[in-house]
């Protein structure tokens, strides 16, 4: 028995292959632009799922330590913690490593350096969703390109002597193409607010943590 199933299993996964080719084929040319923009998308998408991750980005145990800053400050157990920033392994280990560069100063000027290295951070947070919104733009637009010139073809077609099959094909290039576009952009569409949603909320932690530790690292005539 298990030695059918084996068989049957490639089978049907080849016949599956074999209709979805069928089924792009019928697009036409433009499939290859929509296959180039779904590559281009997919990839923006897992990069950003691994540039966004709290490893690279906020780690829970550094997290901890920059929460409990001015306790090790106390203590005289800061240097490890610092060594941690200056490695940078991540953004938030970047931008205290500017707060305790600036340690001593006055909060106005520890703020105005936090915000210039925050800038950059920001813009790799965003790096990668430029593509996203290209790609939401330009998938559908590229199926209606598609859609366009199947009925391009199928007026071609039409006439006393109409030819049936290139109707036929201009109909299923003008539907493959529309279908594939905005196959492509609805999950670029889905992941594109979930990324901005979370690199808001990475931004607005990193924002209250760098606040507590500038805070912590002012000149005790400067702190409330």
């Amino acid at each position: 028995m298990h030695g059918l199933s084996n068989p049957i299993f490639s089978m049907t996964h080849f016949l599956g292959i074999n209709l979805v080719w069928e089924f792009l084929s019928k697009g036409g040319v433009f499939m290859i632009p929509l296959g180039l923009t779904s590559v281009a998308g997919m990839m923006a998408i897992l990069f950003k799922f691994f540039s966004l991750t709290n490893r690279r980005v906020i780690p829970k145990s550094l997290t901890r330590d920059v929460a409990h800053f001015p306790e090790l400050l106390a203590a005289h157990r800061e240097q490890p913690v610092i060594k941690e920033f200056e490695n940078g392994a991540s953004a938030l280990a970047r931008l205290s490593a500017v707060v305790i560069k600036h340690r001593g100063k006055p909060r106005g000027e520890i703020t105005h350096a936090v915000e210039s290295a925050a800038r950059e951070e920001t813009m790799h947070l965003h790096a990668g969703i430029a593509v996203l919104d290209t790609v939401i733009t330009i998938a559908p637009l590229l199926g209606l390109l598609g859609t366009a010139s199947g009925l391009v073809r199928i007026f071609q077609g039409l006439g006393d002597n109409s030819d049936h099959l290139a109707i036929a094909r201009g109909i299923a290039e003008a539907l493959t193409t529309t279908i594939v576009g905005l196959a492509i952009a609805v999950p670029c569409v889905i992941a594109h607010g979930y990324f901005v949603r979370r690199i808001e909320m990475l931004t607005a932690r990193l924002e209250s943590l760098l606040t507590s530790l500038a805070s912590a690292c002012e000149p005790p005539n400067h702190q409330p």
